[in-house]
Order: C-alpha cells, then structure tokens, then sequence
C-alpha cells in the first residue's frame, strides 16, 4: 500500500488521517471518493462486501447502503444479483430459487453519462435513492445536484423548474408541484406564480395585489430580499 506524505492533492490533513487509519493508501482513497464514496467506513463497508470503486456503481444505482452489501454479500449472494434483488423490492435473506428468477434484471452497463451524475450526486452526500431517480431520469449531476440535495422529488422539480422557482424556494413550498399548481390556478398568470409565491404571498394575497394594481416587478423585489433570508436547506 502506498504510504500517505500529507501533501496528496484534494484531502485534507483530517481527511489524510481518517482514509489512512481505516487502511487506505492515497491512490485507493483517491478511487473510492472519485466513486462516490466520500466516508472512509463506508469505502470499508464496500470493499468488505467485494465492491471495488470500479464495481460499486452497480449496487449505488439499485439504492443499496454498503451494510446491506455487507450483508448480502455474508449471504453469498454474488452483486450482481444483489443488486438485482434489492431492485425488486428484496431484503438481505434467503429466499426460494423461483423468487428470484422473478426479479427484474438491471443494467448490467449503466450509460456512462447516468453514472457520472450518479456520482456526482453520492459525493454532494445526496442519499442513493433520491441520486438514482435523478440519475434514472435523465438529470445531468450539475442541474440535478441542488435540487437532490434539498431532497425535492425528481418530477416535482421538473415542474418547479418549468415554473421559474429556484431548489430552495420549492423547497420552501413544502408541498408537491401539484399542490402548488393547483392552489395558484387562476390567481395570476403561470408566468407569475414562482415570483408572488417565493416573495411570501398566498395566492389571494397575490391576486388581491394585482387587482390594486401592484405589477409583479415589485413582488420580484421582494421576492429577492427575500433570497437573502436562512436557508433551511
């Protein structure tokens, strides 16, 4: 194993200690974070389950954490399978042959472009079950990251996106893309909803503002004053 020298690029001195004390060289830890795998006891869970920072993809992209790995793995049951298994619905036990010849077969290959935005997401810290649908459905890591991080569903982010509203201020809504929808309809143009809702207004307060007059360039006011309020996220 190589020997850390404290000067490998990208870690810090805390990081050196911790990747150096769970038993990896700079190379490998290297491997493990550029997979996706940022915590020196998870890259341990993985390589204990047989993963390598080549392999692992497979089982992130079914949503498996590294103890259920471990723990299919203790089972004898090869990755592959594994992962296929945990797709279905499955959990780390013993089960009949015909049960698991009903499963669906996963991707052997990912699509290289699905992998690095699966990738990307694991290292932002997003959990393996909300990257893969982001990942699944097409997301570039780079447009999906702030959006997987404040935990906001794949879909309903495609519709506040269409809408104008930043990750944090969809986030802010607390409700589903429908719920938003559906209590704006009619208020004030589509157009609008992202602007009078981010700036703090329910919709008949919204709809009230414009009957006296008050045009959405002010409600884009304070909706930006508002941008400099906490973020919860």
């Amino acid at each position: 194993m190589a020997r850390w020298d404290g000067s490998e690029e990208g870690f810090t001195q805390g990081e050196v200690r911790r990747w150096r004390a769970a038993g990896f060289g700079p190379e490998e830890a290297a491997a493990w974070r550029a997979a996706g795998v940022t915590a020196p006891a998870d890259a341990r869970l993985w390589r204990t389950a047989a993963a390598t920072p080549d392999t692992v993809i497979a089982w992130q992209r079914a949503g498996m954490t590294p103890v259920e790995a471990v723990r299919w793995h203790e089972l004898g049951v090869a990755p592959h399978d594994a992962a296929r298994r945990h797709l279905a619905g499955e959990r780390p036990r013993r089960v009949p042959l015909l049960a698991r010849l009903a499963a669906p077969e996963p991707a052997a290959e990912p699509d290289p472009a699905l992998a690095e935005a699966l990738r990307r997401l694991l290292r932002a810290g997003v959990p393996a079950d909300v990257a893969r649908a982001y990942a699944d459905a097409g997301w570039p890591g780079a447009e999906a990251e702030e959006w997987a991080r404040r935990r906001v569903d794949q879909g309903d982010a495609r519709v506040f996106r269409a809408l104008g509203f930043t990750a944090a201020e969809a986030a802010r809504t607390g409700l589903p893309a429908v719920e938003v929808l559906a209590a704006w309809w009619g208020a004030v143009p589509l157009a609008e909803v992202a602007t009078w809702c981010a700036a703090g207004f329910t919709p008949e307060e919204a709809a009230g503002q414009r009957a006296a007059g008050v045009t959405a360039d002010r409600a884009r006011v304070l909706r930006a004053l508002s941008a400099f309020g906490p973020d919860p996220a």
